[in-house]
C-alpha cells in the first residue's frame, strides 16, 4: 500500500470524530454512533482505494453502511481490507467518559480475519514482552514475565481489564499477585494498543472483549512490534454456526497476531473523540475544532501523532450538521 493512504485515511477517521464528538455527554449512543458512521463513509468516498469491508458495522441487513462486504473508496488499485469501528466506545460518548476513538486498520485483501462479531478472550502487550506471555498461562506467570521484561516489580505492572461480571475472576487472579489494576467500561481497543507505548500507564490488556475490535487491535500493535493472541469466545449455537459460515473451523484455535493480520503492510489510524489512554479528544472553539490522530505503518515503523485544526464553517458536511445541532 502507497504510503499517501495513511494520510488520507486519517481524514476519514477525523471525519467520523468530529461528527461523534458533537454528542459527548448527551445520552444518545444512536445518534453518537450514526453520526459516525455516517461521517466515515462519505469520508471514504474520496480515498483513492478499493477496499472491502470486513470488519464493520454489521452484516447487509443490519447495518445501512459500513456494512461487511461493502465496497468504500473510489474503486482504484491497491484492494485492501479495510477494518472500522467508526465509534468505538457509543456508551463513553453518551456519558461522556473517556476511552471513545474512532479507528480503521487496512491490509492488502484477504490478510485480516474476518472476526465474527461476538466475544474473544484477549492479551495484549508491547514489543518488549513480545513472546513472553501467553494466553492460556496462568495469569500469574504472564504478569511475572511482564514484570521480569519491564524490569519492574510485579506490583508495579498495570492492568487493564473491562469491568465486566465475567471478568470476576480475572481480577481477583491480578489482585493476589499484587499488580495494579485500572477497570475501564468499555472500548478496549485504545489501551490494547497504549500497551505497546511506554508511558502510557498500561503494561497489558486482559480479559474478554470483541472480536471485531481484537483484530484492529492486533493490527495496530503490529505496527508497534507488540504482541496479541486471542480465541474466539461464543456464548450460543448460533455463534459457533457463525463461525463456521465465515471460514473458522476449529472454533476454539490460539489465534497469534501474524494469523489475525497476515500481512506486514498494515496501516492503523485512530482519532481521539474523548480522551483516552492515546489520545486526546476533539477540542472545540470558536467556529473550529482540533483532533489528534495516530497513524501507523508496519512496514516502515513510523508513528505519526497529527493535530489538525479544522475550519467547521468551511466543512459541508459538518456545517450543516452543526447549524442542525444549534437550531435543535
Amino acid at each position: 500500500m502507497e504510503r499517501e493512504l495513511a494520510l488520507e485515511f486519517a481524514r476519514v477517521t477525523e471525519a467520523a470524530a468530529l461528527a461523534a464528538a458533537c454528542w459527548v455527554g448527551k445520552g444518545d449512543k444512536e445518534a453518537a454512533d450514526g453520526a459516525a458512521v455516517t461521517a466515515m463513509r462519505a469520508m471514504f468516498d474520496s480515498v483513492s482505494v478499493d477496499g472491502t469491508v470486513v470488519i464493520g458495522e454489521g452484516e447487509m441487513d443490519e447495518a445501512p453502511m459500513l456494512y461487511i462486504g461493502e465496497k468504500v473508496g473510489i474503486g482504484t488499485p491497491p484492494q485492501v481490507d479495510i477494518a472500522v469501528d467508526p465509534l468505538e466506545g457509543t456508551n463513553i460518548v453518551a456519558k461522556g467518559l473517556t476511552g471513545a476513538i474512532a479507528v480503521l486498520a487496512a491490509a492488502p485483501r484477504g490478510s485480516l480475519l474476518h472476526a465474527p462479531d461476538m466475544y474473544m478472550d484477549k492479551i495484549a502487550v508491547g514489543p518488549e514482552c513480545k513472546g513472553r506471555v501467553h494466553l492460556d498461562a496462568p495469569v500469574r506467570e504472564n504478569l511475572r514475565e511482564v514484570a521480569r521484561a519491564l524490569d519492574k516489580l510485579v506490583t508495579e505492572v498495570t492492568v487493564v481489564i473491562l469491568d465486566r461480571p465475567r471478568h470476576q475472576q480475572l481480577i481477583e487472579e491480578v489482585r493476589r499477585v499484587g499488580a495494579r489494576i485500572k477497570l475501564i467500561t468499555d472500548g478496549d481497543v485504545s489501551p490494547g494498543v497504549a500497551a505497546a507505548y511506554e508511558n502510557s500507564g498500561v503494561d497489558i490488556l486482559m480479559g474478554i472483549g470483541g472480536a471485531p475490535e481484537g483484530v484492529i487491535t492486533a493490527a495496530a500493535l503490529k505496527c508497534l512490534g507488540g504482541d496479541f493472541q486471542a480465541r474466539l469466545f461464543p456464548e450460543e449455537e448460533e455463534e459457533i454456526n457463525r463461525c463456521h459460515e465465515m471460514g473458522i473451523s476449529q472454533v476454539d484455535r490460539l489465534f497469534t497476531i501474524d494469523e489475525l493480520a497476515t500481512s506486514d503492510d498494515v496501516i492503523f489510524v485512530a482519532t481521539g473523540i474523548t480522551d483516552s489512554f492515546l489520545l486526546k479528544g476533539v477540542r472545540y472553539y470558536k467556529r473550529r475544532a482540533v483532533t489528534q490522530t495516530l497513524v501507523m505503518r508496519s512496514t516502515s515503523g513510523t508513528i505519526r501523532h497529527i493535530e489538525a485544526n479544522h475550519d467547521l464553517d468551511r466543512k459541508p458536511l459538518f456545517r450543516d450538521h452543526r447549524i442542525k445541532l444549534l437550531i435543535e
